[in-house]
């Protein structure tokens, strides 16, 4: 669904409920149309009420002729908050209607094919028609019968037979004549039968385009589809050079880089790029570890400091069923992608000099570039302050300040000293889907998310806290990764051809459907050898690169293979239970932090038994080491603050009440970004009983929020505050400003 590309995933902990309405009919007005010919599209059976609204608007994109996505209308607005432009109109029978000229509509021409779903203003929670609904855009069509897939991969030598039928008007025509082109150049012409065109294509020996051209018997117009082929290469089999890793491998010749792929499974790898002009030859394809079955291709004749981009094109020769035959996608392991969805609205003040994406192109594409100017680090051996010491501040950088940004954490460092912080905790900074999210959305784990500044001033943002005593932590999403990841997409199952999908049953990093009860995304399997090579190969990443102090892993909850019904709802009750996979795989995960970073913090939000947490929070804990537990301590502090009568029980703020817990590694907080503000809870929800001291008072309620500090923060052991909870911040995590 091409709405996908556009979600931004705010909440991990908010319960979304599928709303779609399946009754939906689709007409447009005339039946066949030109791209510049005014037409009006109508829905019938659809019922707004079923949304809690009263209007519905138009989401629309446009394809080629072979499906694939192309753009959004200029004004679909996001999918949260659809744009008044496209509400469609109330005709008061039951049907509602939106007129448009195509190539107005979509700012474009050579619009081929229009997608369009009606849905709510705000479509959270799936509230829009399905199926997609398309229009052919032309007056004369062409319809492929042979070959039925929009791209062969075939051995050299090849026939090919064609067979495709014209209708002019959405009417099927008899006769007419056809004209073949393959690569631009004519290789075959004639007349047509009915119902179908016929030619066949022999001794094909090259990759290329077949480009159908039909005309209908007594007309002038004309109408066209194609189709690729890709002629199957021999792979090199060669062993890969020692030394080398997954990703761009740099070395001392700028004129040189290596690139490794691991794609089990795959027939071949092509890699297409802006040195091949994205028309990628035989000299491109990539060689083929014989022993560990990696691919892998040193590229040569690059320029020192020039920006260069490059996808993966991946081929398998036999799909399984609803899976294709070719992805195109960004290197796993980029460290920095350029995106056609996000890219044009990234400020230049923020990203100055951003790339610009390739044209002509899909998707996401990484960037390589040779000879860049290391980092000058200030600070190269930070001494973090001990775990039972630490008092973290959580913070969104979306959320800090005007320019959202890392500039304006950098300027604002004395706040923090002045807070007596010693350590900040970002949420979510990797490459995440859309621009404004709270960053669980995870798209590429190793690349840094654009939105928010450069990798330069990210390092800069890292060391001004080294120089101020803060340590930094990023908060990381490993128990998924969103539908843009190229190892979802490499081994997807995707039945409608748009290029988007959940994991197949073939996919060597995730499952099918989670195996827990808090599924989110698509769920990685950790019982995989690629999936905890992964892993680590970004922890390795982000330590080694940016000189990252510690990790929040989010939902740990979901690291177990033992709990999955078959339905993405998991068990639950399994999921809350003592699980020996998961305490193995993060301890795991955790000896190779320490091994990276001898004093590297490992923190884990899983909000579980005490019985299973302990396994981590003394693990290794006789050298100083031990996993940090998330200590969840909302709901009683927020009795007490708004003076109501539930548990107020604030014990387990510490370590001391968490059975078997043998050291301080619990990070005890009042309040965090997954929870409702304490302070907003107090104004609307605090206790009125005392006229004298009636909490929903700004300034009682803001005497109240001091005292909550002072019965935590002064606990023993770390402790964490949320971004603004010391400014009594008062609004809703459910407030959206537009």
């Amino acid at each position: 669904m091409k709405y996908l590309l556009h979600t931004i995933f705010l909440l991990l902990g908010l319960n979304v409920f599928s709303q779609t309405q399946d009754t939906a009919t689709w007409t447009v007005n005339p039946p066949a149309f030109d791209e510049d010919e005014e037409i009006t599209i109508t829905v019938s059976g659809v019922v707004p009420s079923l949304w809690g609204v009263s209007d519905i608007y138009l989401w629309a994109w446009h394809e080629d002729e072979n499906g694939n996505y192309i753009d959004d209308s200029t004004d679909n607005g996001t999918w949260t908050n659809s744009t008044e432009v496209q509400k469609m109109t109330n005709n008061g029978d039951g049907t509602f209607s939106y007129t448009l000229t195509p190539t107005t509509f979509y700012g474009a021409t050579g619009i081929k094919r229009m997608g369009v779903l009606a849905k709510a203003k705000d479509g959270t929670g799936d509230k829009k028609t399905v199926p997609d609904k398309h229009f052919n855009v032309g007056r004369v069509n062409i319809e492929f019968i042979e070959p039925t897939e929009s791209q062969l991969i075939l051995p050299s030598g090849s026939n090919q037979d064609i067979r495709a039928r014209i209708s002019e008007g959405g009417v099927l025509t008899g006769g007419g004549s056809y004209e073949v082109y393959y690569n631009d150049a004519l290789v075959a012409s004639g007349t047509c039968g009915f119902p179908n065109c016929f030619t066949t294509l022999t001794n094909i020996t090259e990759s290329g385009t077949v480009r159908f051209v039909g005309t209908p018997p007594g007309s002038s117009d004309s109408g066209e589809a194609s189709f690729e082929i890709y002629i199957e290469p021999t792979v090199v089999e060669e062993a890969l050079p020692n030394g080398l890793v997954d990703g761009i491998n740099y070395g001392p010749d700028d004129t040189r880089a290596t690139l490794v792929l691991t794609a089990p499974g795959k027939e071949f790898v092509q890699v297409a790029a802006s040195w091949n002009n994205y028309n990628p030859s035989n000299s491109d394809v990539m060689k083929r570890d014989p022993s560990t079955g990696k691919y892998w291709l040193e590229i040569t004749g690059l320029t020192s400091g020039q920006v260069e981009t490059y996808q993966y094109w991946v081929f398998d020769t036999n799909p399984i069923a609803g899976s294709p035959s070719l992805v195109k996608v960004a290197d796993p392991y980029s460290t920095l992608v350029l995106s056609p969805f996000d890219d044009p609205f990234i400020p230049a003040s923020t990203f100055p000099n951003l790339p610009p994406y390739p044209v002509g192109q899909e998707r996401e594409v990484t960037v390589l570039q040779t000879g860049q100017t290391p980092y000058n680090w200030q600070v190269t051996n930070f001494n973090k302050p001990k775990e039972e010491d630490l008092i973290v501040y959580e913070l969104l950088v979306r959320d800090f300040d005007a320019d959202r940004n890392y500039q304006d954490i950098i300027d604002r460092i004395d706040y923090f000293k002045n807070l007596n912080v010693n350590a900040i905790e970002l949420m979510p900074v990797m490459e995440f889907e859309g621009n404004e999210s709270w960053g669980y959305n995870t798209a590429f784990h190793m690349a840094l998310d654009k939105f928010y500044g450069t990798p330069e001033k990210f390092k800069e943002l890292i060391d001004v806290c080294h120089q101020n005593g803060i340590a930094v932590i990023l908060d990381i999403a490993f128990n998924h990764a969103f539908g843009r990841n190229p190892m979802v997409r490499m081994w997807m199952d995707d039945p409608d051809g748009d290029g988007w999908g959940g994991p197949s049953t073939d996919n060597p990093y995730f499952n099918v459907f989670p195996t827990h009860a808090f599924s989110v995304g698509n769920d990685f399997d950790h019982s995989s050898q690629l999936t905890k090579d992964y892993v680590k190969n970004v922890v390795t990443y982000w330590i080694e690169e940016f000189k990252i102090d510690g990790f929040r892993w989010d939902l740990t909850k979901g690291f177990t293979q033992n709990c999955g019904d078959g339905t993405f709802d998991g068990n639950f009750g399994c999921t809350q239970n003592y699980q020996q996979d998961r305490v193995d795989v993060l301890k795991e995960y955790a000896d190779h932090s320490w091994l990276l970073d001898d004093d590297h913090y490992v923190i884990f939000e899983h909000l579980g038994s005490d019985n299973e947490e302990k396994e981590w929070a003394n693990y290794r804990l006789g050298e100083g080491k031990g996993i940090m537990m998330w200590g969840k301590m909302t709901d009683p502090y927020n009795e007490l603050t708004m003076g109501q009568n539930g548990n107020k029980d604030i014990n387990r703020i510490g370590h001391k009440s968490h059975t078997g817990f043998n050291g301080p590694r619990v990070i005890g907080y009042p309040e965090s970004h997954d929870e409702e503000r304490i302070m907003y809870k107090n104004l609307q929800f605090g206790s009125s009983s005392n006229p004298s001291h009636d909490v929903k008072d700004l300034d009682v309620a803001l005497s109240r929020m001091s005292a909550m500090a002072a019965v935590s923060v002064m606990v023993p052991g770390p402790k964490m505050i949320w971004h603004f909870g010391e400014l009594g911040m008062e609004n809703s995590i459910f407030t959206c400003q537009n």
